[in-house]
């Protein structure tokens, strides 16, 4: 049995030395990117604008199909793999952290993470004018002031996309009480959903009682605050698992878990399927 990486693998895109990278191309079938047909995450943020064809995509173990026109956008930490490109057309960002303003940042970590989304013809020609605007940006090497011109035009791209994301999520003009503290839930469990593991802390985090944490939580998802904090946990369970040789006692110690027994019925309770069940079932 051919053995696991150690680490899940990174494609990086990021040579030019600005932190993005953006082009148009045609693509009639995936044996034209042997590396993205593997599980892999990104160190920079990928943006997509598919103009015609189909898009197989794996994305933290859920499939998507992506017919045109689409957007989408994939996060650095998810763990991705292009399944099939059938005649496909688009353009693509990559832009890293660093490229990226800290209103946009905010913006992506809130968003994070979303399903492709079809595009009215109204939303396809405005996305379609920026991104010709940031590809004439890119090819402008000798202005002076090229880095910034090409960095606030990919900028305004990610901030458009994100708007187009959010007019999903909600349509009005101010998010009510709840879903504020319900985004600003989710972004403190991104970061810290290794070290912190009870709603009573994420509570103090927000400087709210947890019963009220709980309301918000479960009037904006449907769900209790544990069941987001272990449906993170697992998640990342499930990428160590598949993308990765260490031990589940490996896994679970990364995870901040050092009784291995209750990790593992942790997983088990969450996902349906032992550890080790789950790493065999998908080994592929």
């Amino acid at each position: 049995m051919p053995k696991k990486p150690k680490n899940i693998p990174i494609i990086a895109k990021s040579e030019s030395g600005e932190g993005i990278f953006i082009s148009t191309m045609l693509v009639e079938d995936t044996d034209q990117f042997e590396d993205v047909k593997h599980s892999h995450r990104d160190d920079y943020h990928l943006f997509s604008l598919q103009l015609k064809g189909t898009t197989s995509f794996e994305i933290d173990f859920q499939k998507y199909t992506i017919e045109s026109p689409s957007i989408f956008y994939i996060h650095p930490n998810q763990v991705h793999r292009v399944v099939s490109f059938e005649n496909v057309s688009f353009s693509s960002l990559a832009i890293t952290n660093a490229s990226l303003s800290q209103e946009n940042l905010k913006l992506l970590e809130e968003i994070t993470p979303v399903k492709p989304l079809l595009l009215s013809p109204e939303k396809l020609s405005m996305v379609s004018e920026v991104v010709t605007l940031c590809l004439r940006f890119s090819e402008r090497k000798e202005e002076k002031l090229y880095h910034s011109l090409l960095k606030d035009s990919c900028n305004v791209l990610v901030s458009l996309i994100a708007s187009y994301y959010l007019e999903e999520t909600h349509s009005a003009d101010k998010f009510s009480r709840f879903e504020t503290i319900t985004k600003s839930f989710k972004v403190l469990l991104e970061h810290n959903f290794v070290a912190v593991k009870k709603p009573t802390e994420y509570a103090q985090l927000l400087n709210i009682s947890t019963p009220y944490l709980n309301e918000c939580i479960k009037n904006t998802t449907g769900y209790s605050v544990t069941h987001h904090i272990q449906q993170r946990i697992i998640l990342e369970a499930k990428r160590l698992l598949y993308h990765s040789d260490n031990s589940v006692k490996e896994i679970a110690g990364e995870l901040g878990y050092d009784d291995y027994p209750y990790f593992s019925r942790l997983f088990t309770k969450v996902a349906g399927i032992s550890p080790l069940a789950f790493r065999n079932k998908n080994f592929e």
